[in-house]
């Protein structure tokens, strides 16, 4: 009773354990799914704010939000690209980690703009601009341009991979359709061994009625062979 009394202890310990490491893996996984789509509501927010601010505010002011949105646009563009591609592409890892470098400038500058987006002093504004429209466009041309390679690299695979089903399946079909490449010798000869000459359309022909009266002949012994068959001879054959 002893042994038996601690068999299920242990039985109920195991089981409270994975009932709380199931309920924590959970609660995880609900957290994630929240932080995500809380991520993605901000995100969205506030592109329709700097959308909005570009259009309706002009001069600095716009060409800062526009700054921020094509900065941000194109990150995230780039992000999403590297990050679906190198789970069926690993050579796209080293990639990956270049734009993971990248994205330490591409914040630090989309920092620098939110905060010239908040500066009273006009001036100053359009001061910062030049420095800041070349830091934009040297990262979002490097953006852009692993985007693009990984896009590149991704149809040329595609392509080659169309290229040699083509091939497989053009040769499975030479392979289904064998008698269009069977040569056309045989009835070639057929044909040309029966036309010349009348001597051998005579000896075919001797041969076909030698054929034939075989054939004939063993049938008329069949039948002449039983007695059943046999003619009936008249009473005054002798």
């Amino acid at each position: 009773m002893v042994a038996a009394a601690a068999i299920i202890a242990v039985i109920c310990a195991i089981l409270f354990a994975f009932a709380v490491i199931g309920t924590v893996k959970a609660v995880r996984a609900v957290k994630r799914g929240v932080d995500r789509t809380v991520a993605e509501a901000r995100r969205t927010v506030e592109d329709t704010r700097l959308k909005a601010k570009q259009y309706t505010q002009p001069g600095a002011a716009g060409e800062v939000a526009q700054l921020r949105l094509s900065l941000r646009t194109s990150m995230r563009a780039t992000q999403e690209a590297l990050r679906t591609g190198v789970v069926e592409d690993a050579s796209l890892s080293e990639s990956l980690a270049l734009f993971e470098r990248l994205s330490t400038h591409g914040r630090e500058l989309d920092e620098d703009l939110r905060r010239l987006e908040d500066e009273p002093d006009k001036a100053r504004v359009a001061a910062c601009l030049p420095s800041l429209r070349e830091r934009t466009q040297n990262i979002t041309q490097s953006a852009d341009s692993l985007r693009w390679a990984a896009q590149d690299r991704a149809r040329q695979f595609a392509d080659d991979d169309l290229a040699t089903l083509s091939e497989q399946i053009r040769m499975e079909s030479g392979a289904l359709r064998h008698w269009d490449t069977e040569p056309a010798e045989p009835a070639e000869k057929a044909a040309g061994g029966a036309a010349p000459g009348s001597a051998t359309g005579s000896a075919t022909g001797s041969g076909a009625g030698t054929e034939r009266a075989a054939i004939d002949g063993r049938n008329a012994w069949r039948q002449a062979g039983y007695s059943w068959q046999k003619t009936r001879r008249p009473e005054s054959a002798p």
